[in-house]
């Protein structure tokens, strides 16, 4: 019987773990959280089929977002929790029922192993993926011991006809004041950038998870962080970033959330 269930299972043991626990013990009272962090494909997925050109490309992932993510934990000393797989496998940032959660075609692109998935297809990858990473984020959320919870994520400069020019952006619903503080803080720095807000989309329940399943549900202080991916491509460009962002997140963690 156990042999039948591990048969059923999409994950097997050649298969990295979906969490990436990044400096678990920083005592930093911020969670950082990277969704769209990892390009990796269950092994019997077979790659979705697809090329490596066009996993690598913003369907994929969100380019650079793991490596700024780790660079603010790193000069913030805060804990990040950041997901493996692509979010072409089941997208961690979007409710498990949602059309684009394991999309048939990504930005024009035909997605071959997402075709026609059947509700077991399906479930595993919800079962497997999607809910071990949230209860992972939902868990440290619960040990009160965070005042602030962000999400890291990165967007194509383009998508279709739609050009995207904030190199910077946030993302909110309910708590208006945390993103705000922080486009402030940035634009002491730098004050003329153009920096987005609800930009390059709008929060809704049914094409969102972080904002509003962890920060409203839980009742922190939180934002969604975009970055626009033709700034973090590079090492330089990631800790150029990463940096800004942290020390935006230590003025605001000065002030009263």
């Amino acid at each position: 019987m156990s042999l039948n269930r591990h048969a059923q299972r999409l994950l097997t043991d050649a298969d990295p773990n979906p969490i990436d626990f990044f400096n678990p013990e920083g005592d930093a009272d911020i969670l950082l959280v990277c969704e769209h962090a990892g390009q990796k494909v269950p092994e019997k997925l077979f790659g979705l089929q697809l090329s490596n050109s066009d996993m690598d490309k913003h369907i994929g992932w969100d380019i650079g977002a793991a490596a700024v993510t780790r660079e603010m934990a790193k000069l913030l000393n805060a804990p990040a929790i950041l997901q493996r797989y692509s979010r072409l496998v089941v997208d961690c940032n979007r409710p498990p029922e949602a059309p684009d959660a394991m999309p048939e075609v990504a930005d024009n692109i035909p997605i071959p192993g997402n075709q026609n998935l059947d509700r077991t297809a399906r479930q595993q990858r919800i079962d497997e993926i999607f809910w071990p990473f949230h209860h992972a984020v939902e868990a440290a959320i619960h040990s009160k011991r965070f005042r602030l919870v962000l999400s890291i994520h990165s967007f194509t400069p383009q998508l279709g006809d739609e050009a995207r020019p904030w190199p910077l952006a946030f993302l909110y619903r309910g708590d208006v004041a945390t993103p705000t503080k922080l486009a402030s803080f940035i634009h002491q720095e730098q004050p003329d950038l153009a920096i987005g807000m609800n930009e390059p989309y709008q929060i809704d329940d049914e094409s969102d998870w972080f904002v509003p399943q962890h920060g409203e549900t839980n009742n922190i202080p939180h934002s969604l962080i975009e970055i626009r991916n033709d700034q973090i491509e590079d090492t330089e460009g990631q800790n150029r970033w990463a940096m800004q962002l942290a020390k935006a997140t230590t003025q605001l963690l000065e002030t009263k959330l």
